[in-house]
């Protein structure tokens, strides 16, 4: 695929590579710590929100003075906060990890316009398969994140996730590089003629919003509440981080699948079709307890919830007013604090009632987000597919 020899495309999805390798070492390095599961979501929270409500800033900037500074700027800010955190003990590191999310507030929405107009341009306008190639590439950080951070954990300790940050700097550099140029965002009015169309009612809107916040919970109760579950159990930190792992790899196959085939179907059947199939894993992890069976398991449930995200994005973008980057801050901001916002309630519930039980709530959430995802919005597809 031309796109991915593209390198200003290899250089953004890199980076999100990276940023999401930090983002997802989060949960496995807070269960390590000792944390309880109120905590766990309660600082899971906090960190989501500072990046997710900076989002829409982050992407109005960057519609006026252009990517380079924020995309590869965010790549170096998560990578020094990151560090701090792990140098500095107690209150003080988790208060450095927290702000390190601001770096991946700056990064996501640069780099999911950059995406989109990169598939304009070099894959006849197939936006969703190219944001699906983006997001793909962060969820591969997501599901590397959990095990090699398990991993280093296990053999190294705390200090040896110093490897992350010397891995980040040249990535950041390179970014710099790559988006010279830096040409401000183009507005919806600018829209490619190879862009389908979108016939938007409220009610559709409303269904976006409700999908990505039912989406997005979901995935959060597995992604950060699953390792301490595993922990309890007497599992190790390598164990449990590659349990996570599996679900974001997962996660990572369905979004670039879903991608796909929303680019060749109408995205609306994709979606509700994904997260009907999602239900069906969630419950039964809801009933084995530790089995092998979660091998097959939790990946297939990643693969289900996460084959919605770039379809999301991608109508949210041609939905939303203002400029593209600030159209992505919107959206991917609402979509994850809506899913840490959440979390405060799952949080106390996997403590009080146990992990099971959010399960069984996660395989409901999706099973509703499928209903409404029949209500998403109507596209009118070019005729030179």
């Amino acid at each position: 695929m031309s796109l991915l020899l593209n390198s200003l495309f290899a250089s953004v999805a890199l980076g999100h590579l990276m940023v999401d390798t930090f983002n997802s070492s989060r949960p496995v390095l807070l269960t390590y710590l000792g944390l309880s599961e109120t905590e766990i979501a309660l600082i899971s929270t906090i960190y989501i929100w500072a990046s997710a409500l900076s989002q829409p800033f982050f992407g109005w900037v960057s519609d006026r003075i252009g990517p380079r500074w924020l995309a590869s700027g965010g790549v170096l800010w998560m990578t020094v906060f990151y560090s701090l955190a792990l140098f500095l003990p107690g209150d003080e590191g988790l208060i450095c990890l927290i702000v390190a999310a601001l770096g991946s507030a700056a990064f996501h929405p640069v780099g999911a316009v950059q995406a989109t107009l990169q598939g304009r341009d070099h894959l006849k306008g197939r936006e969703a398969t190219a944001a699906s190639l983006f997001f793909t590439s962060g969820q591969v950080g997501h599901f590397i994140g959990p095990i090699v951070t398990g991993l280093i954990l296990a053999k190294l300790q705390a200090p040896g996730l110093f490897i992350f940050s010397a891995v980040a700097i040249p990535i950041g550099f390179t970014l710099a590089v790559q988006l010279s140029a830096n040409k401000p965002h183009p507005y919806p009015a600018q829209k490619s003629k190879n862009s389908p169309r979108l016939q938007a009612t409220s009610w559709a809107i409303l269904a976006l919003i409700v999908v990505a916040t039912l989406q997005s919970w979901a995935q959060s109760n597995i992604v950060n509440l699953m390792p301490k579950y595993f922990k309890d159990m007497g599992l190790t930190a390598a164990v449990y981080g590659n349990m996570a792992g599996l679900f974001m790899g997962g996660s990572a196959l369905g979004n670039f699948i879903g991608g796909y085939l929303g680019d060749r179907n109408n995205k609306k059947f994709v979606v509700s079709t994904a997260l009907l199939l999602a239900s069906i894993p969630i419950f039964i992890m809801s009933k084995i307890g530790w089995s092998d069976w979660l091998y097959l398991l939790i990946p297939l449930s990643g693969m289900f919830t996460g084959a919605v995200f770039s379809i999301i994005v991608v109508l949210a973008q041609r939905l939303l007013p203002g400029g593209m980057a600030l159209a992505s801050g919107l959206a991917l901001g609402f979509i994850f604090s809506s899913g840490a916002l959440g979390m405060l309630l799952t949080g106390p519930m996997a403590e009080t009632q146990g992990f099971p039980s959010v399960l069984v709530l996660s395989s409901g959430l999706v099973l509703v987000g499928a209903m409404f995802a029949l209500m998403l919005p109507k596209e009118q597809l070019p005729i030179n597919r």
